[in-house]
């Protein structure tokens, strides 16, 4: 596996190249991040991917412990904007609760969920 490339992308994400998939590690305190600056960090954080598109996106959450409905929706957001290019987002390492509101809020059924960073990489690699 080739060493990853890594793309500080501000305080609340960074941004890892492994090969042909890119992961994006959201800080441990992504609830600090403000309701207007939802939409404009996922086309900031996303819209570099244009330019040498990944086959997939892990969202990499084993540092979050919890998240509420602001990151949903920024994770909305950046579903929405790889789905337009073809490029499919999954998660790894969520906790159980996040993966307790992902469940009622009916969202694990839109992205697959794995349970290591790892396991998410191999599923892109193999494709």
């Amino acid at each position: 596996m080739s060493q990853p490339t890594v793309s500080k992308q501000g305080e609340f994400f960074q941004l890892q190249r492994r090969g042909d998939v890119v992961i994006m590690l959201p800080s441990p305190n992504i609830e600090d991040m403000v309701e207007s600056l939802i939409d404009p960090s996922a086309k900031l954080v996303l819209q570099p991917l244009l330019a040498n598109p990944p086959s997939g996106l892990v969202v990499d959450l084993t540092q979050v412990d919890f998240f509420g409905s602001l990151f949903v929706r920024f994770l909305l957001r950046c579903h929405e904007f790889l789905q337009g290019e073809g490029i499919e987002m999954v998660l790894a390492g969520v906790s159980e609760k996040c993966r307790e509101l992902l469940h009622v809020m009916n969202l694990d059924t839109l992205w697959a969920i794995y349970d290591t960073l790892n396991e998410a990489v191999e599923v892109f690699d193999g494709a």
